[in-house]
């Protein structure tokens, strides 16, 4: 179980604390709903938590296979939807992975991928496309 304590510092900004690493996080809230978008906003973390849960599974697999994930990146776009009540419509989650694999690891780490805790977690209805640019120079 890890604990995350928050503690607010205005109406609209929010600091929240790692307690197991006492590492902090600030939120604020977007500029289409009033705020200054000075940080993530809380619908910001949902997208940033599913990318870094892709690539933390990935990473597991890739220990397994015993591949190198070192410098990969993508980025996670969020859209949230124009109708009431407000909330995420999409996530679309690109990878770049600078590694070339067989067919077989490619299956299991795009697996992996479709089967992160966070990718689970997301309500039904959000769109959650995740597009895998693989090295270009696969093994056979």
């Amino acid at each position: 179980m890890v604990k995350v304590t928050v503690k607010s510092i205005t109406n609209l900004t929010f600091e929240a604390v790692h307690e197991p690493s006492a590492i902090k996080l600030t939120t604020d809230a977007p500029l289409d709903v009033g705020g200054d978008a000075a940080s993530f906003s809380p619908t910001d973390l949902v997208g940033t938590a599913l990318i870094t849960c892709i690539l933390t599974t990935m990473g597991l697999v890739a220990n397994k296979l015993g591949l190198d994930l070192s410098g990969a990146t993508g980025s996670v776009e969020k859209i949230m939807t124009d109708s009431k009540p407000r909330r995420i419509a999409s996530l679309v989650t690109v990878l770049d992975l600078p590694l070339a694999v067989d067919q077989g690891q490619r299956e299991k780490l795009e697996h992996a991928a479709h089967n992160c805790p966070v990718h689970h977690s997301l309500h039904p209805d959000i769109s959650a496309e995740i597009i895998f640019n693989w090295q270009t120079e696969s093994l056979t």
